[in-house]
Order: C-alpha cells, then structure tokens, then sequence
C-alpha cells in the first residue's frame, strides 16, 4: 500500500516535516500552503534532494488542494509564529480562522484521513480542527507532549552528562505554561531521577522546559522553533502509519480520564493505525494529578473562548 502525508503550511515546521518525510522514503507528499509559490520551490527543492538520497516518494507543492487528495494522514502547521513576548493564548484568535479554513477543507479533500494539530494555540487550535471537522476523536489530535517531552529529556541528559536515549519521561497537560512534567515517572536507565537530582534543580528543569519554545523564539527573534517540532510530528506518524503502538504524550480530548472531561489535554495514549487509539491512566502523585486538573482547566477556558470564536464567525 503506498502511504500519502498532506503537510499543510509551508513554513519552517511544514518545510522541515517535508523534508523529514522525504528521507524517510515511506509516503508520497503533498506540501499545500496559501503562497502556492512557496509550498511548490520547498516540494521541487525537497524532489531535487532524492537523486542524492535515494528516496523515490512523490512530492508535489502548491495552494491547490486537489493534490491533498487521498491522504491517510494531515499535518496543520500552517498559522502565525510567535514573536518575541507573545505568549501561545495571544495568537488564539488569528491562528482560529485560519485552522477553522484548513479543516474546512480537509473535511472536503481528506475525509478520511487522521490530523495532527501543531498550529498554536495548540490545545485551542486541536479542539478547533475537531469542532469543524466532526472527525471521530481518535482522527483529531495535536502535537505538543512529545515535543516538551524531548525538551524535558535533553535539559536532564545535558545536566546529567548521559545521553538522551537513556532518560524516560512524560509532560502531560496543555502546550503551555501549565505543562506537567511527571517527575514520578521519569527515570534514567530506570532509576527515578528524584533519587538522582535534589528538588531545587529538578524545578529549575522544569521550570526551563515550560519555558523552553520561548527560549527558542527570544534567541531567533524572527520565528519560532522548527527542528524538534518536526521531529516530534514525524514520530507521531510513524507511529501511526507502521502501527507500532507506541504511548506517547498526545493533545487528545478527554473523556473522564484523569477526572478530566470535554478537553483537549496532554495525556498518554496509545498510537496505531486507527489513530489516537486509547488514553493510558497511570497512576500519579496527588500534586501532580492537580497540576493536570489545573492545566485542563486553562485549556477548557480557551475552548470556550473558541466556541465564542466559532459562533462569531459561523
């Protein structure tokens, strides 16, 4: 069976995902994005690529959402970048109206496929996707736990001096301020790290990992991450499109999970062929349940402010 990814957005996330997928050689690739132009130089630099890495995928480029059709997964990356000093909540209501269009048209051009939200507000911009696009819950889910999650990782292996690969964590909750890193499940080569770094560093990772996308944008000043971002959408999708079952920190909505209902919330899930396939309850820490409860509630403020959103420009 030959796969096929839409990448919507042809910035630096939806170029680089592009990118990242060509090599992977596993799916043909469509690169939509509102400056045809754009969207169609990135496809025919990424195809250009292939003679020299071997892939042979079809890559094609442009606004024209014909070429989307087909997709079993698409990937919204389109939407304004942060700037300096703005926070994700800032750019609600700009990056509404132009996921609200996107899931327009993938409900017309890609049916059936899965979507993966990295348009931020993220938490915001999933319900959106969902909301327009009345896909079932498991096809409609945003990217962002994995991403913080590998933050989270690389500050404790760079404050350890081990390598990466042997730190094992979850952030859970919103894209956002009120991450929950889960200290109680985070370990090194299974050893808990809380046997291995006194609390007042331990926060300070924390605290850096909260804040680590607008690390990012302050040192670039023009734009906002993109390496990680799509790195972390790649994973989501292997996992998806080779069934791998794989749990993973995914924006998916919540059904009484984790004593949190009607939000689209970091938590760990199950990731398949069918999608978001099953939320994992592990047990947590009181305080670090309550920093999830609280984290939901901020998101569930920004749903309302969506549905205000919606009715508005319906």
């Amino acid at each position: 069976m030959k796969f096929k990814i839409t990448v919507v957005g042809a910035g630096m996330v939806g170029g680089t995902l592009a990118q990242r997928l060509a090599e992977r050689n596993f799916a043909d690739i469509a690169l939509v994005d509102i400056l045809g132009d754009l969207a169609k130089g990135k496809a025919l630099d990424i195809a250009q690529t292939a003679p020299i890495y071997g892939y042979d995928i079809n890559i094609k480029g442009g606004d024209s959402w014909e070429i989307t059709e087909g997709s079993q997964i698409v990937v919204i990356t389109s939407g304004v970048p942060r700037k300096p000093g703005m926070t994700r909540e800032q750019l609600l209501e700009t990056n509404f109206k132009i996921v609200k269009d996107v899931s327009e048209k993938i409900k017309k051009f890609c049916p059936d496929s899965i979507v993966i939200v990295v348009s931020n507000p993220l938490d915001a911009m999933t319900y959106t996707a969902y909301r327009i696009l009345g896909f079932g819950k498991n096809r409609v889910m945003g990217m962002a736990g994995v991403l913080d999650t590998a933050r989270f990782r690389m500050f404790l292996a760079e404050e350890l001096g081990v390598s990466p690969k042997d730190i094992f964590a979850f952030v859970l909750g919103s894209h956002g301020d009120t991450m929950v890193p889960i200290l109680s499940y985070t370990t090194v080569n299974g050893v808990p790290v809380e046997r291995i770094l006194p609390k007042e560093k331990l926060d300070k990772l924390v605290e850096r990992t909260r804040k680590g996308g607008a690390e990012i944008v302050e040192l670039l000043k023009t734009g906002s991450a993109y390496y990680a971002p799509s790195a972390a959408v790649l994973e989501m999708i292997e996992a998806i499109i080779f069934d791998r079952k794989r749990i993973l920190p995914v924006c998916v909505m919540c059904e009484g999970e984790y004593g949190i209902k009607g939000v689209f919330v970091g938590v760990p899930v199950l990731m398949g062929k069918n999608g978001a396939e099953k939320v994992y309850e592990f047990q947590l820490k009181e305080e670090e349940l309550t920093a999830l409860k609280k984290s939901a509630e901020i998101v569930r403020k920004l749903q309302g402010e969506v549905d205000d959103l919606l009715k508005k420009y319906s």
